[in-house]
């Protein structure tokens, strides 16, 4: 049985996708069975995994179809051509389902449903939440076990964290009582900035030790490039700083997954 993680930051610009996109490459190149669901109409998870221009437009299913429950989740999961990976898709399209979502009885628990119906044949599932806290973040929050929140090394990204953090509690406590977070991950780190250092350290004063990852994700000129050329950074350039970032990270996010195999 699959464990659930959504990765989450109502902010946009925290590498959200990116370290969602290469967590789940890492993982399923460690021999993990992997499905990553796109959840943002940005689609930027999905050209990640190399669909991008006429591929989206030939999908045949995305998570929009599943989301308003019109098909089968498997129909919509597609494999990459990464190792262990495979992909249910998202496109602009998805963006609908935020207004058509609100007329729906159980609108927060439509990812749910699909997931549940899947769950069984993976050994991870990873969502990449859209950058907002409405209806469609919501079924991301009530879908998952356990949520990562990357986190940019800036004075206002503490007050953002705190607000998420809020959420998660008020949704386990009205309607999913297994959320938790699993992690913060600090993203786009420059060791040379004292700001970034300064930033951290306040950070962490504010919440308990470990709640916090110990890889970091550095500023990487190979980790920008990599979307760009639909590969996840381990296949971009393996010997690069964000690819073993990002390496240390997903062993990370295996080991606090065994911990909760082993308490199931």
């Amino acid at each position: 049985m699959a464990v659930i993680i959504s990765i989450v930051n109502q902010k946009g610009g925290v590498a959200k996708t990116t370290t969602a996109v290469n967590v789940a490459a890492a993982l399923g190149a460690m021999g993990k069975k992997v499905l990553l669901v796109d959840l943002d109409p940005q689609g930027n998870a999905t050209a990640g995994l190399g669909i991008s221009g006429g591929a989206k437009r030939e999908l045949e299913y995305t998570t929009y179809d599943v989301i308003m429950g019109e098909v089968r989740p498997a129909q919509a999961v597609i494999k990459t051509r990464f190792k262990n990976l495979w992909l249910m898709p998202s496109t602009q399209a998805l963006a609908e389902a935020e207004i058509k979502l609100l007329k729906f009885e159980n609108k927060n628990l439509q990812l749910k449903k699909a997931i549940l119906q899947i769950r069984d044949e993976y050994d991870v599932i990873l969502i990449d939440c859209l950058p907002s806290l409405g209806v469609l973040a919501l079924n991301g929050l009530n879908a998952c076990d356990r949520i990562i929140i990357p986190m940019q090394c800036e004075p206002y990204s503490l007050e953002g964290v705190a607000e998420l953090i809020a959420i998660v509690k008020r949704v386990k406590k009205s309607s999913n009582r297994s959320l938790q977070v699993m992690g913060i991950v600090f993203t786009m780190v420059d060791s040379k900035l004292k700001v970034n250092r300064e930033v951290m350290r306040a950070i962490k004063s504010k919440f308990p030790e470990d709640i916090f990852f110990n890889a970091e994700i550095p500023r990487n000129v190979r980790l920008t490039e990599a979307p760009s050329h639909g590969e996840p950074i381990m296949y971009y350039d393996p010997n690069s700083k964000g690819s073993e970032a990002y390496g240390q990270l997903a062993r990370e996010v295996a080991k606090k997954c065994k911990a909760m195999e082993e308490m199931l």
